[in-house]
């Protein structure tokens, strides 16, 4: 059975990816080391058949290296995330996003790893000149976050075409699902519509492509050792947007609650940093790989909302870090 090195994998979208895998493939599950042995959202996998977990950093080469000799497929989705806070730790941002994915490549083309798939995002492509963007979309970065994303996509790129490294960029727009992070907006509407009707919230009028989370592991099983993905870039996305707005009216219809949208100044991010509509263009995932997905929106939201009503209680906070 081939094996399978996913870094980032405690996190809302590699929980899910290791979940999946698993069923087919043995998975060595890099989770960012900590003292207290927290291994996050795959704490929630009821099954650990064919999963081996280990502690490290990719900022680490030499950990890395040791931990990948048995492996066939590395996929990286070890990253810095947050977008305000990347404006206060950049160097961070450096050293994660774009020294430890070179890290990785460096392994995968020393080790000659069969695939290695690179995890992008949408935030690379900044607010629309046109709509839907596709891959050739014009790069611009709206914060140190999106930067560091476009330098490790043009790096990881620029191996593809020089060292002949079997590379494939995913590159989703915005997902969403059960286990995601409390700071997302999704999260946030619901956990506060469960406590309340109060929706404290910041920009109501922006616009994201959402994509639930299975929709998004699909198309990561569907690259996966697909040479035919080699050397590309792939939107993995809807096609169609939706406002903070819509998002609330949609939690209301099925929490059968009326909500109160209240926006806080402190929560509204800035306008020279706000990407005020994103729509993707699925077209060249449906004709490579034949993706489409298959979850709605609505069916998404009400499957998340499911969840997050049945684990709430045992979240350790409601609010976030602005």
């Amino acid at each position: 059975m081939k094996k399978i090195f996913v870094t980032g994998s405690c996190g809302f979208i590699g929980s899910h990816i290791v979940e999946r895998l698993s069923k087919y493939y043995k998975v060595k599950a890099l989770v960012y080391y900590n003292s207290s042995g927290d291994i996050g959202n795959l704490k929630y996998l009821k099954n650990h058949k064919n999963i081996e977990i280990e502690k490290g950093d990719i900022r680490d080469y030499q950990l890395i290296y040791s931990m990948t000799k048995d492996v066939d497929c590395i996929i990286n989705l070890a990253a810095l995330i947050t977008i305000p806070y990347s404006f206060k730790a950049i160097d961070s941002y450096i050293e994660t996003n774009i020294k430890g994915v070179k890290n990785i490549l460096d392994v995968a083309k020393e080790r000659k790893i069969k695939h290695t798939i690179i995890m992008s995002t949408s935030e690379v492509y900044g607010s629309a000149q046109y709509i839907p963007m596709d891959e050739k979309h014009p790069l611009n970065a709206y914060s140190p976050y999106a930067a560091t994303k476009i330098a490790q996509d043009q790096i990881a790129l620029s191996y593809s075409r020089v060292f002949s490294l079997p590379v494939t960029i995913v590159r989703p727009f915005n997902t969403f699902g059960p286990r995601q992070s409390l700071r997302s907006v999704i999260p946030q509407i619901i956990l506060q519509s469960i406590k309340s009707n109060k929706i404290y919230i910041g920009n109501l009028h922006t616009e994201r492509d959402y994509t639930y989370i299975d929709d998004l592991v699909d198309a990561f099983i569907k690259v996966i050792y697909n040479e035919k993905t080699f050397g590309k870039i792939f939107n993995i996305c809807s096609k169609k947007s939706y406002s903070i707005k819509e998002i609330i009216k949609t939690v209301e219809n099925i929490s059968n609650k009326k909500l109160e949208p209240i926006v806080q100044k402190e929560r509204v991010r800035k306008k020279s940093c706000e990407v005020d509509k994103l729509i993707g263009d699925n077209s060249f995932a449906k004709k490579l790989i034949g993706y489409t997905p298959k979850v709605s929106f609505e069916e998404g939201i009400e499957k998340t909302y499911k969840w997050f009503l049945e684990n709430f209680k045992d979240l350790k906070r409601i609010d976030y870090e602005i």
